[in-house]
């Protein structure tokens, strides 16, 4: 396999088929990798299948093992990449440092945002804004108030002189 070809997207060229029909799909670590980055950056299993040039039932055959590791395949790509941000940054890469301080405050801001999406909502976020009526009404007695000071206040002065 040292003179094979390799098509632009590092599949191996096949220039003719052998025999009629889909070849058959072999299994790699290298494509076993490919799914589970895919399944973690929540691509669909069709999706996932075209790039493979593979069915769907061919892809749930093979790799029901990376497939069931949905809901956690996110969170697991996340904790690589800081584990290698760390590694680098333990040899002397700044830039790799850089990366961790980002992805680290990355996590931490979804951690609070987590908790803020947990939290009952407050008091004042609950009710309800007073309707037009009620907002003029407000408004109206508030007048009258500021009317009577006024006037209570004339009428002190004029009882001086």
């Amino acid at each position: 396999m040292a003179d094979a070809v390799f098509d632009l997207f590092g599949n191996p060229w096949v220039e003719k088929p052998k025999r009629r029909g889909r070849p058959v799909h072999e299994v790699s670590q290298r494509n076993r990798n490919r799914v589970s980055m895919l399944v973690a950056l929540g691509w669909a299993n069709p999706r996932i299948a075209t790039v493979l040039g593979i069915t769907l039932p061919t892809l749930h055959k093979h790799y029901f093992y990376e497939l069931r590791q949905r809901e956690g395949a996110r969170d697991q790509l996340e904790v690589r990449r800081l584990e290698l941000a760390w590694e680098m940054a333990e040899a002397g890469n700044v830039g790799a440092l850089r990366e961790f301080g980002r992805l680290l405050d990355r996590s931490d801001q979804m951690e609070i945002e987590r908790a803020m999406a947990s939290r009952p909502p407050a008091e004042s976020q609950t009710s309800e804004r007073p309707g037009k009526k009620a907002t003029d009404a407000q408004r109206a007695m508030a007048a009258d108030a500021d009317l009577m000071a006024e006037l209570e206040q004339e009428a002190a002065q004029n009882a001086h002189h």
